[in-house]
């Protein structure tokens, strides 16, 4: 596919340093942005004759782009039968309430017995939808993290979705179990998020200039338990980790937190952090209709709630 970059075409350019891939989505509709983006990292495009992998470079009138859309790859990855929590289902998506213990897409260390591979039994037709190791997925939720997770079944549905997140029209809750208590009833935590600069695999609040991204996590007290809380979460961004890594960064780890918490022992044998997706508010993709689910608690989840309560329902002796 050749692109002629011409005086004409420059008009919609809206500056003169217009970026390759934000001008290439421009002029491909039918291609997501993260799709064009993979396909620069992946040297599928030429600028001027020359290999180009760099999607902040900048284009101009005159500049010759070639964008080379390889064929689709065989999908390796095989059909699981396990069982599936299912919240909705129609002909373009599927919202899942996520157990924990289950990762979501193939990773070093993770090649099977994942969502991806639980999906793909349940819905025949998925392959290459959204890309090949991660077909359908629309957003993630951390390997023991539970609660409601959206899989698109077309590519419409899934650019729809990606955008609906991207725009924040898409609404995701959270309830979590954090160590302390807050001084207030609520707030927001406005910090961006990175790689860690010395453990590759945490992330961490990093600067923007040294490549955090922005984040916004928003929180409100819903339950007081002692030295424990429960919390609201409500995302405006979605970064790895981020609930995760904004509530240590205030001095309340999520409960559990095998990476970013103390592991102080809360007497509940949790299989990692207390933190579930629990409600998932968002645009239907050809309806239009608003669709809002909500995850059950899962059992160690309330089963900690009740061992906290009790504890908070103690007498003091000194009364």
């Amino acid at each position: 596919m050749n692109i002629q970059v011409s005086e004409e075409s420059s008009r919609t350019i809206p500056d003169s340093d217009a970026r390759l891939d934000r001008y290439l989505r421009q002029e491909l509709p039918n291609l997501s942005r993260s799709r064009i983006q993979q396909l620069i990292e992946q040297g599928n495009v030429q600028l001027n004759g020359k290999p180009c992998t760099s999607k902040k470079i900048s284009v101009k009138a005159g500049d010759n782009i070639t964008l080379n859309i390889p064929e689709a790859e065989p999908l390796e990855l095989q059909p699981e039968e396990i069982p599936l929590d299912i919240l909705y289902e129609d002909s373009s998506l599927l919202i899942i309430n996520k157990p924990a213990g289950l990762v979501v897409h193939p990773a070093p260390g993770h090649q099977d017995g994942t969502l991806v591979n639980a999906i793909l039994a349940h819905c025949p037709n998925l392959p290459g939808i959204g890309g090949v190791q991660r077909p359908g997925i629309v957003h993630r939720l951390d390997k023991d993290t539970t609660g409601a997770i959206v899989i698109a079944k077309t590519e419409q549905a899934h650019q729809a979705l990606q955008a609906q997140l991207k725009a924040k029209t898409a609404g995701r809750e959270y309830l979590g179990i954090v160590y302390g208590a807050p001084k207030t009833e609520s707030g927001t935590i406005d910090l961006p998020i990175g790689r860690h600069p010395v453990d590759r695999k945490k992330m961490a609040v990093v600067p923007v200039e040294k490549g955090g991204r922005l984040a916004v996590t928003h929180w409100k007290v819903r339950e007081r338990l002692g030295n424990y809380t429960l919390m609201h979460f409500q995302l405006e961004t979605g970064r790895t980790h981020q609930i995760r890594v904004h509530s240590a960064q205030i001095g309340h780890p999520i409960v559990g937190d095998p990476v970013y918490s103390s592991g102080r022992s809360v007497g509940v044998n949790l299989p990692g952090q207390a933190l579930h997706a629990w409600k998932l508010k968002l645009q239907h993709p050809v309806s239009g209709e608003w669709i809002e689910v909500s995850a059950a608690l899962p059992q160690i989840f309330t089963t900690l709630l009740e061992v906290l309560r009790r504890r908070t329902q103690i007498p003091n002796s000194r009364s």
